[in-house]
């Protein structure tokens, strides 16, 4: 079997899928590894840097089991992805892959602001983020929005996080994740 027949859960092709940022070609891991499932039970903490090979829809998955109660629920997650993925086609017409990872190169903040103690004076310095972090921060960004948005709300997480996951694609300012990163940058700017 071609590498290119494989499809995420079996209907999203890997094929025409670009990552229009350069710097984070390396770490947003679509085509190099495609896979049918979000599912491979990689050890992907073992060495350092080995994260950036798991593939991206997987690290959205492992980010969407958090808060508690739900640690450990892949499958529910699996399914969660699934489904917004699903919404995501039908609100856009497009590739569910290439919207996501559109979403995570707008998302992931460019700098930020770290704090230096220097004889017991802390101040804060503005820093440049490493393209893995901006690929960390921004799955980070865009479950995070997702969760907040889906809690003690009628509409569901998968729901939530396609609407999190378009408005990131689209740079709009509706979206929790662009709106945290706008944040971290306007800080990062004031302590430069």
């Amino acid at each position: 079997m071609a590498q290119t027949d494989i499809k995420l859960f079996g209907k999203w092709s890997y094929d025409d899928v670009t990552c229009n940022d350069i710097c984070l070609e390396d770490y947003i891991t679509v085509k190099q590894y495609p896979v049918y499932l979000p599912h491979t039970a990689g050890r992907y903490q073992t060495k350092r840097f080995r994260k950036a090979a798991c593939p991206v829809v997987e690290r959205l998955v492992n980010s969407m089991m958090m808060h508690g109660r739900n640690n450990g629920k892949k499958v529910l997650a699996v399914r969660i992805i699934k489904q917004a993925f699903e919404l995501i086609h039908l609100l856009t017409d497009l590739n569910p892959l290439q919207v996501l990872v559109d979403a995570i190169v707008n998302s992931g903040p460019r700098e930020d602001s770290t704090r230096i103690g220097t004889g017991g004076v802390v101040r804060r310095q503005a820093v440049d983020i490493s393209p893995l972090r901006r690929v960390n921060q921004s799955i980070y960004l865009l479950t995070t929005g997702a969760r907040e948005s889906a809690f003690r709300n009628i509409k569901t997480v998968a729901e939530c996080l396609a609407d999190e996951i378009i408005n990131a694609s689209k740079n709009s300012s509706n979206s929790f994740a662009i709106k945290k990163k706008d944040e971290i940058e306007r800080v990062a700017k004031a302590n430069r």
